[in-house]
Formats: C-alpha cells, structure tokens, sequence
C-alpha cells in the first residue's frame, strides 16, 4: 500500500511536465516518419519499416532513462526525499515506487510506434504484440538505469549523462541505423557487450515470428537489467544512509 501510493505520486510528477513526456513519446515516431520517407525515395533498402520499427522502438526507450534519472535526481535535491527516509519505505521499495509509472509509459511509446507503422508498410500480426511484451527487459533496464543514475547525479548532470551520452549510445551501439558487420572491428565486439544491439535483433526477430533467433538475445538484456536495478538499489540505499 505504501509502495503504491508513492508510485502514484511519480506518475503525477511525471504528468505535470507534459511537454517532456509528449517529446519523449513523439520523438521516435517523427524519426519513423521521417526514415520512411527517405527510404521511399532513394534506391537502395536502407530503413526497411520492418527492421526499422524494433530499432526505433528500442531507441525511443532511451528518453524513459532521462523521465526516471530527472524524476529522482529532483526529489534528492528537493526536501521531499529526506522527509519520506524517515517513513518505513524499503530502498527496494522506492525503486519500484520510481519504477512502476515509466514502466507503462515505455510499453505506449512501442505500441505507439508498431501501430504508427502499420500504414507505413509493416504487416499486421499477433507478432506485434509478441514484440511489444518482449520490450519490458529492456524498458526495465533503460528505467533502473535512469534511477541508479538519479541517485549519484543532480539533475543537471543526468541531462548531459542520460539525455545526450545515453540516447547516442543506443543509437550508435545498436544497429539501427546500419549493420554492424559493415564496421566490424573492436566497435562491432563493443556493441555485442552491451545490450542495445541484442534488444534491436531481439525485437526484429519477434516481429518477424523467429523465436529461437530472438531467444539467445534475451539473456544478456536481463543480466543487465538485474544489474542496473541492483547498483540502483544499492546506490539509493547509500544515499539514505547519509541522511
């Protein structure tokens, strides 16, 4: 009930900066949009709509690491949080306050952009809402990312770190925007270690129906995702103990 009721106080800060959330939202559809047209004119398979979407979808869940880093690096800074350490909150407790809101708010923006992408080309299918459920791994690790570092930044640091650093690494590390073999080298093997480039091909294999080509990728999203919310965990935790 405690958790509960502070997850539903997030989500109302949230709501009350409706210009960022509808930029975080629109923002990847405007790339969708805007990839499409260019590849509608020019003669070579570029950004085919049926792997561009899984890409754009998994770029887009950037923006829900700077919602989650912006939101708690506020309340640290802000006296809210130092009343509420003295409430029988858990730090696991917290995160999943922080955590629980962005969660619905990553799962829109991919529905959004697979049903924006429908009229653009995309074959209708229940593949769709296979590729949807398996964005939450990842959702969960753009999200616990975003609170492990709200809770070592201020608010201004976490607007370079996860608005600028974090989205050009998902955008670059992830193979949206080329096939990596073509660099190859010590970048393609610095991709593979990080998990924006499995959940791009996860994603694509799921659009596509091919589960056992989008199993393999799955491991290393959620090791990840175990990781980042555990160091988030223990940073907040750490926090609390200073107070």
């Amino acid at each position: 009930m405690r958790m509960r009721t502070f997850s539903a106080r997030c989500a109302k800060e949230i709501l009350r900066d409706p210009l960022n959330l509808l930029f975080g939202l629109g923002f990847p559809l405007v790339l969708l949009l805007l990839l499409s047209a260019i590849q509608a004119n020019i003669p070579v398979s570029l950004f085919e709509i049926d792997t561009l979407t899984p890409g754009i979808s998994v770029f887009g869940l950037s923006f829900m690491t700077l919602f989650a880093a912006t939101l708690v690096a506020k309340d640290r800074e802000s006296a809210f949080l130092q009343r509420l350490y003295t409430t029988p909150l858990t730090g696991v407790e917290f995160i999943l306050g922080y955590m629980l809101p962005i969660l619905p708010i990553a799962l829109g923006q991919t529905i959004i952009c697979y049903l924006a992408a429908v009229p653009l080309g995309l074959a209708p299918s229940v593949n769709i809402l296979y590729a949807v459920i398996g964005m939450i791994p990842m959702a969960v690790f753009h999200i616990g990312l975003g609170v492990l570092c709200g809770s070592v930044l201020g608010v201004k640091q976490v607007g370079g770190l996860c608005g600028a650093l974090l989205t050009n690494l998902s955008a670059w590390l992830s193979g949206v925007w080329f096939d990596l073999k073509l660099v190859g080298g010590g970048f393609q093997k610095l991709a593979n270690a990080l998990p924006f480039v499995h959940a791009v091909e996860m994603e694509r294999a799921l659009c596509a129906g091919d589960f056992p080509l989008a199993l393999p990728h799955l491991g290393p999203i959620l090791l990840y995702g175990a990781a980042v919310t555990a160091a988030a965990v223990f940073c907040f935790l750490t926090q609390m103990k200073k107070q």
